[in-house]
């Protein structure tokens, strides 16, 4: 055999290992994600809130509590969260939006959100309507507008 075919072979064989541990890695990660869904479920509740303010910004910068940011990984802390400030009953609380939800929830306005711990999951109603946003253009469609 010649070493061109004997590299191949072993490039061959180290992409066929990546991808067999990359399938029982994501199998692994599906089923975690599975049972986080169901513990979120269980806790949900239904709460009228005032929403104060809305905004995408670092964990760091949200005013979340610290034990919520010391749990966070250090990889996703640089990442901007839709974060929502709302008065629920008396307290103003700082709560973590999911991103299907954030572009629909209005501003100094009453909603009805599903609520799980900090995590607003879903919106149920809210008073005067939902508005849906305007889908957004691709870049594509932007460019050839012009």
């Amino acid at each position: 055999m010649s070493t061109v075919s004997i590299v191949l072979i072993v490039i061959i064989v180290v992409l066929l290992a990546a991808l067999v541990a990359l399938y029982f890695f994501g199998k692994k990660a599906q089923r975690r994600q599975a049972a986080q869904q169901e513990q979120m479920e269980a806790m949900a509740q239904t709460v009228s809130m005032l929403v104060i303010d809305k905004k995408r910004m670092k964990i760091s910068q949200s005013g979340l509590p610290s034990q919520v940011i010391e749990q966070t990984p250090k990889l996703l802390r640089w990442n901007k969260l839709p974060i929502v400030k709302a008065k629920v009953g008396p307290k103003v609380m700082t709560l973590v939006c999911d991103d299907k939800v954030f572009e629909l929830i209005p501003v100094k306005r009453e909603v009805k959100v599903v609520v799980s711990g900090i995590y607003i999951s879903a919106i149920k109603s809210a008073r005067g309507g939902l508005e849906t946003p305007p889908p957004k253009k691709g870049f594509f469609k932007r460019l050839f507008k012009k």
